[in-house]
């Protein structure tokens, strides 16, 4: 028998299982895979000091960072990817490198750095979910490390202001924006009718952008002018994550939005009626 498997990650909001992009991440790649995870959101009775989740445990094994995260997974065979050719596994890390490099600093910034966006939303969101005094020290430390990896990535020569270096990311980000969805086109997923790797970090980078409702959202604006990448996110949400009224997952989002208010390989599940919208 198969040792249990625990995440633990950050809650949901807007529509969302969670609002945390490597979070969202892993959980695609779960549904995805058929792996059977037991999901547990922070919340009020977190103590841990840092803010490196997701986090699985499995026995006496415990793992961060997303990407060690779908190999632990791979190797109890759940795999998302034993379809793909070796081109099309090249192809992932390639676009899994071009998400890291173009997308997620304007995603690190729309959320953390932006003053207008983290006074008015992320912070209020994260600090409503884990206990005080933490609630005060941890969404200020996970802001600062979003600017320091933003100006060691972004920030070096010619780029010498914040607002050259911001200037910079958002072009990056829409011109990143654009290639997935030329990539995508009208197919289901990127690699056909099977949800793989690259579907779930794609999934996991542009939901939150598409969904959180910020004030300043010209990213968002320009994925909303991408429809296929709109629809992408909206058909895994609703195929891979309905939520029922009695689901634990959608009670906690409700109550964060009040807040804010106030071997054998496991084959990939498939969709077998989703049909393509309209272009």
């Amino acid at each position: 028998m198969a040792a249990p498997m625990e995440l633990s990650c950050w809650g949901g909001g807007w529509g969302l299982p969670s609002v945390h992009p490597e979070s969202l991440t892993v959980m695609a790649y779960a549904k995805f895979s058929g792996a059977p995870l037991t999901v547990n959101t922070i919340n009020s009775s977190w103590r841990a000091r840092k803010g490196d989740v997701p986090v699985l445990i499995s026995e006496d094994i415990v793992i961060s960072q997303p990407a060690k995260i779908l190999n632990f997974l791979r190797k109890q065979k759940y795999n998302a990817d034993y379809e793909l050719s070796a081109k099309q596994g090249a192809d992932t890390l390639a676009y899994i490198a071009l998400l890291e490099e173009k997308l997620l600093p304007s995603l690190l910034h729309t959320f953390w750095v932006d003053a207008e966006n983290y006074c008015s939303v992320t912070k209020p969101w994260f600090a409503s979910s884990i206990t005080f005094p933490l609630s005060l020290y941890l969404p200020g430390k996970m802001s600062r490390e979003a600017l320091n990896r933003i100006l060691l990535t972004k920030g070096g020569p010619p780029l010498y202001t914040l607002t050259e270096v911001e200037a910079q990311i958002y072009r990056d980000a829409k011109e990143c924006l654009n290639l997935l969805s030329k990539r995508l086109g009208t197919s289901q997923f990127f690699f056909g009718d099977t949800p793989t790797t690259l579907d779930a970090f794609v999934f996991g980078f542009l939901a939150p952008i598409y969904k959180v409702c910020f004030p300043r959202v010209h990213l968002q604006e320009h994925l909303k002018q991408l429809p296929n990448l709109c629809r992408f996110c909206d058909d895994i949400l609703t195929c891979y994550f309905r939520l029922t009224a009695s689901d634990p997952a959608l009670i906690i989002s409700l109550q964060m939005d009040d807040n804010l208010r106030k071997s054998p390989q496991h084959p990939p599940r498939k969709l077998k009626t989703l049909k393509l919208a309209a272009a």
